[in-house]
């Protein structure tokens, strides 16, 4: 619900830096973001190969919300995340079940046996865009998977509360384009990435299977979780704080100190050739 209108690079350089601050982000970012659909795990198996016994690189695995779930299922996970904290926190949790390198992926050396799968989970936006489908491509066997999971806000939970929410993000960042409305999940357009990976010539066709859901949210649950969000990190901290309170208020005040979500996860799979 924020616009910022800085060149695209620019803005991604900056913005993937607010994850990692210190522990505390970390634990948060862990606590707070709330994981992959079920089903996806089973799309993943089935058009990516990531099956018990595959050998699957994670590209920005953050606290492992993929990554535990992968390796539940018996794939051979290395998963590679260029922040520190966060890469301990998956460390921690996933222990000998897989191996968490810490490192930024675009300088990462790849190792010579090739993967059955490379996954980003909600990150490869955050990975440098000249080379992430060169260097993915590079990391797979022929044949081997690329799936790229993104996970979006869309329209429904609880409308009326996002509707009334902007109100809040127009008067404490300067940048929100007014009478911004969140889109349907039917309007959300995943060509993009299609089409970046097509311009390489190195993967077949891309396959996309989608995902809703709703999650509710107390208030400090859901302000718990707008903290983990770049463009709200990015706030300065009077504005960060007025928004927040301004939400917070917003929640207690007129809906009863609960809010419902609605999330759109998309899963894209393109094959090497």
């Amino acid at each position: 619900m924020v616009r910022d209108d800085r060149p695209a690079e620019a803005r991604r350089v900056e913005l993937a830096r607010t994850f990692d601050g210190d522990d505390e982000d970390a634990a948060r970012y862990d606590r707070a973001r709330p994981g992959y659909p079920e089903r996806m795990y089973g799309d993943l198996a089935r058009l990516a190969g990531a099956v018990p016994g595959s050998r699957v690189l994670e590209v920005g695995c953050g606290t492992g919300q993929a990554t535990v779930p992968l390796a539940a299922r018996g794939c051979r996970v290395t998963a590679v995340e260029a922040g520190a904290r966060m890469a301990a926190v998956a460390r921690g949790k996933l222990g000998a079940d897989a191996e968490v390198v810490t490192a930024a992926f675009e300088g990462w050396e790849l190792p010579a046996e090739p993967y059955d799968t490379v996954l980003a989970a909600t990150a490869f936006h955050w990975i440098d865009p000249a080379v992430r489908v060169a260097r993915a491509a590079d990391a797979l066997r022929p044949g081997g998977a690329l799936a790229v999971v993104r996970t979006q806000h869309v329209r429904g939970g609880t409308e009326d509360f996002f509707a009334e929410a902007q109100g809040c993000y127009e008067r404490f960042d300067p940048a929100t384009e007014p009478g911004l409305r969140l889109p349907a999940a039917a309007d959300v357009d995943g060509s993009d990435h299609a089409v970046e990976v097509a311009r390489s010539r190195r993967f077949g066709p891309t396959l996309f299977r989608r995902y809703e859901r709703d999650l509710t949210y107390t208030t400090a649950e859901y302000l718990d979780l707008l903290l983990t969000y770049s463009g709200h990190r990015a706030l300065p901290e009077p504005a960060r704080s007025g928004l927040l309170g301004c939400l917070g208020d917003l929640i207690d005040g007129r809906y009863g100190g609960r809010v419902t979500k609605r999330y759109l996860t998309e899963l894209a799979v393109s094959h090497r050739r």
